[in-house]
């Protein structure tokens, strides 16, 4: 299986890429989160600047966060600097658009934003809507100014059936975060090729699946679930309490849908920060340092069951083993976002797929 990284924008975000390029990872992510992370386009073109061979991707942007001539124009000039190495994964905006308090966006949206940006990316006419007003829109810069040649590759972020076939109706990759059970990704390639038959595709065009998860490789008789593990994993674990503390308020919150001692995780959680699953505010408690190292007092939230759920620890067989079955469930790449030491944590996954 191929391996990949995925990290949140800041400065010197560049050297990491440098690494991941020698250390033969296939591809290099950074998050598209405003107001929490740095701008992914700026740590991209920074990583295209210094790298020659390593696939860039963002994971993943949304028509809620900028217009899709915008967005296009951001893809189109990185893959000016690192022609057809780009990689464009876009969602609903479910966490990008949680951190500003507001709601995700709708699929049908994003399925109409992806199929914008890839007839923009292609040097394409699409038609531009604001309002009543429409008007047929193109590159009117290209050449020097971007690249409309090489193709960018598309995946969408799915947890579910419904985005899946979203990728088959456009021919594009799938990306999800913390989804290990390969039941489920059987589930999601029928639904994409069921959408994608009869289909055209554009030439040039993939259909990867990538699989975003935390990895901890134990020492000799080490605790699965002892400090370093929680430390390696924690920042996946609570980011999806955080998620159901953000939408217990909701009607048929994903909060129910966890157990007792989750749903008590997610109590904790709201208690710590200061808040409540109702409070207008809560987004600005709940996702500071969202994806970061946790706090040792944070500890106790990173339970067990979602520990497994959500990330690979284990010992180096038995990550190769579950490894190995990801990949018989059609995964083609394996990316890890890496927060404690992420040079090491990089040169220890790229020597576990070795």
């Amino acid at each position: 299986m191929r391996a990949g990284v995925v990290v949140t924008a800041h400065p010197g975000v560049e050297d990491l890429a440098v690494q991941a390029e020698e250390l033969g990872l296939h591809s290099f992510w950074v998050n598209d989160t405003p107001m929490v992370h740095g701008d992914p386009f700026v740590a991209l073109g920074l990583c295209a600047k210094a790298t020659s061979r390593i696939r860039l991707g963002i994971g993943v942007t949304s028509p809620a966060l900028r217009s899709a001539p915008a967005a296009a124009s951001g893809f189109a000039s990185l893959n000016a600097l690192a022609p057809g190495r780009i990689i464009c994964g876009v969602g609903t905006g479910n966490t990008a658009r949680r951190t500003l308090g507001m709601r995700p966006t709708t699929a049908a949206m994003m399925e109409n934003f992806t199929a914008t940006l890839q007839d923009l990316c292609a040097g394409r006419t699409i038609e531009f809507r604001e309002g009543d007003r429409v008007r047929d829109v193109r590159f009117l810069h290209a050449g020097a100014h971007v690249n409309t040649a090489e193709p960018v590759e598309f995946v969408v972020a799915a947890l579910g059936p419904k985005v899946a076939a979203v990728a088959g109706r456009r021919g594009t990759g799938l990306i999800s975060f913390g989804l290990l059970d390969p039941t489920a990704w059987h589930a999601l390639h029928d639904a994409r090729r069921q959408a994608a038959h009869g289909t055209p595709r554009d030439p040039g065009s993939r259909t990867d699946s990538y699989l975003v998860t935390a990895l901890h490789i134990l020492d000799e008789d080490e605790d699965p679930h002892g400090d370093a593990a929680r430390d390696a994993t924690g920042h996946i674990v609570l980011s999806l309490l955080a998620f159901a503390a953000d939408t217990a308020g909701e009607a048929r919150a994903f909060a129910e849908q966890l157990g007792p001692e989750e749903r008590e995780a997610v109590r904790r959680l709201l208690d710590r920060r200061g808040t409540t699953a109702t409070a207008p505010d809560r987004h600005t408690k709940l996702y500071p340092n969202y994806l970061g190292r946790i706090a040792p007092e944070d500890r106790d939230l990173i339970l067990p069951s979602l520990m497994n759920t959500l990330a690979l620890v284990g010992t180096r067989d038995d990550l190769r083993t579950r490894i190995a079955t990801l990949e018989q469930a059609g995964i083609d790449e394996l990316l890890i976002q890496p927060v404690i030491d992420p040079p090491t944590e990089m040169a220890q996954f790229a020597k576990l797929l070795t």
